[in-house]
């Protein structure tokens, strides 16, 4: 079943294109990904998840095998494909992945040479975003030509925090990063939203980071904090999203919440 023949829930709403974008790594952008667009899913909203990460994360966490791959984002970015031709089908429904593999590495320094090389992933995005509720960019950990082409082709940021000490480390130069794209390519951008990752009411630790993140972003911050979890770590490994992994798990009804935080922001 080709992506075009599941609708979207609103054909006359704009399209919200998301980057997941943080530049420390290991803070949760894959898995958020991943799990966000499993829950809007269920919440009967179609969703593109673009992996823009040569890690490939989450391309493999939603059982997408690499290996098999024929084609991936870094052809449409280089090769001349359309983005059409790379839209893969997922276990859930209405989430469909355009894949990253290692190829994606060599894409930094190819793009450099290329016309109008920062607003390329966002004309490959305009061929196909109207078939979707929601598309969301999985961000390389790093501020190259990539995520610059992230940040053109958003309309929102949502950034994932994880509770551990230096969680802010980063976000400032994230913030300048955004101003700066915002001025000269994408007037429009803002951020969409933040997201604690990682969290444990037990410790003094995940509160008191909690609370100076809320202090920084104020409402821009989600009510919804993801806890830490066992198997939202083991789910990827089993190319599920928590959702399908373990329905009743805490990880799995916090993203529930998550997506519908989403869905009330637009």
């Amino acid at each position: 079943m080709g992506y075009k023949v599941v609708k979207r829930s609103n054909p006359n709403k704009q399209t919200n294109v998301l980057a997941i974008i943080n530049q420390k790594g290991g803070v949760g952008k894959s898995t958020t990904a991943i799990n966000l667009s499993a829950a809007l899913g269920e919440e009967h909203k179609k969703c593109l998840v673009i992996d823009f990460d040569p890690q490939g994360n989450t391309t493999s966490g939603y059982g997408i095998d690499k290996d098999e791959l024929e084609h991936d984002i870094y052809d449409a970015l280089l090769e001349g494909y359309s983005m059409s031709e790379l839209i893969v089908e997922t276990p859930e429904p209405r989430v469909f992945v355009v894949p990253a593999t290692i190829q994606l590495a060599g894409a930094e320094i190819e793009l450099v040479s290329k016309i109008a090389r920062e607003s390329i992933l966002k004309n490959l995005i305009a061929e196909v975003k109207d078939e979707f509720d929601y598309v969301f960019i999985d961000c390389p950990p790093s501020l190259g030509l990539l995520t610059i082409n992230a940040l053109s082709a958003a309309n929102g940021l949502l950034i994932p925090i994880q509770c551990e000490y230096y969680a802010l480390e980063g976000v400032t130069k994230l913030l300048e990063s955004m101003k700066l794209v915002k001025s000269s390519l994408n007037p429009s951008l803002d951020v969409f939203g933040v997201l604690m990752t990682m969290y444990d009411k037990r410790t003094t630790l995940s509160n008191d980071v909690v609370a100076e993140v809320k202090k920084y972003f104020g409402n821009k911050m989600f009510k919804t904090v993801i806890p830490r979890s066992v198997k939202i770590s083991e789910a990827p490994s089993h190319g599920l999203p928590i959702a399908l992994y373990s329905a009743t798990n805490k990880g799995a009804i916090a993203y529930r919440g998550l997506a519908r935080e989403v869905i009330r922001r637009g």
